[in-house]
């Protein structure tokens, strides 16, 4: 399953150094980061509302272009989608509220 998500980080890359008039992720990543900000918090507004409408297939589409724009703001700091997943797995099998927690110590 993560093997798309690797692809997809490879193309991101990729596209970096792409014409930013060809190429949308281009164009996000030469662009100032408020801008790949502004484009999650759209998304993720976009997200939540199909989640409320309960179109399952919307909600898909929608969690995929968060999940994309998500990547691309990553991919501008340096990281990866295994960076993300090793932090997942690390939380794996510890309650919620107790993560949480230690976060604020």
């Amino acid at each position: 399953m993560s093997d798309i998500l690797e692809r997809l980080a490879r193309t991101i890359e990729g596209r970096k150094g792409a014409d930013p008039e060809k190429s949308y992720v281009a164009r996000l990543l030469g662009a100032d980061e408020d801008a790949v900000l502004k484009k999650i918090g759209e998304e993720a507004t976009e997200t939540v509302l199909a989640a409320k409408g309960g179109d399952r297939l919307h909600l898909v589409r929608e969690t995929a272009d968060l999940w994309f724009h998500c990547m691309i703001l990553l991919a501008r700091h340096g990281l990866k989608p295994a960076d993300v997943l090793a932090e997942l797995q690390r939380r794996e099998g510890i309650p919620g509220l107790d993560e949480k927690a230690a976060r604020k110590k």
